[in-house]
């Protein structure tokens, strides 16, 4: 069914329309891939989060999270490149296709760095051990 407007376009968040530049991949979300690719591969990305809170129904005030799940600094790192990326997609200048594969290109940039540094250091380095965005365990 068409909008008020008339249209069956989606909607957009700018009204000046989707970008005159290309949008495959999406920049936003290469930067995501690669922040967080050097994040995980710095922090220890199983470290579970303590004391996470949740707003209360009213929205004034904090509370502790309810249930037994565990936030993990990885998990929340990887949400964090995903709403990234997928914010541009809702706003209507990206498709999904631009977040997913930019965000794997943003960790192949990372890679290539944390290789090169890794090849820098004078001191005895086991290397970089992360998870990568399909779950998979590297070491470089």
């Amino acid at each position: 069914m068409h909008d008020k407007n008339g249209t069956w376009l989606l909607p957009m968040a700018f009204p000046e329309g989707s970008p005159t530049h290309p949008a495959y991949g999406s920049g936003h979300a290469t930067v995501a891939g690669a922040c967080v690719t050097v994040l995980k591969a710095v922090f220890d990305e199983s470290f579970p989060l303590p004391h996470v809170k949740v707003p209360t129904p009213d929205g004034l005030a904090l509370t502790d999270a309810p249930g037994s799940a565990t936030l993990t600094v990885g998990g929340e790192l990887n949400k964090l490149a995903s709403n990234i990326a997928t914010g541009r997609n809702h706003a209507g200048v990206h498709w999904r296709t631009d977040a997913i594969k930019a965000i794997l290109l943003g960790e192949q940039v990372a890679i290539s760095i944390l290789r090169d540094q890794k090849a820098c250091y004078n001191e005895t380095f086991s290397g970089f051990t992360f998870t990568k965005f399909d779950g998979t365990k590297i070491t470089l």
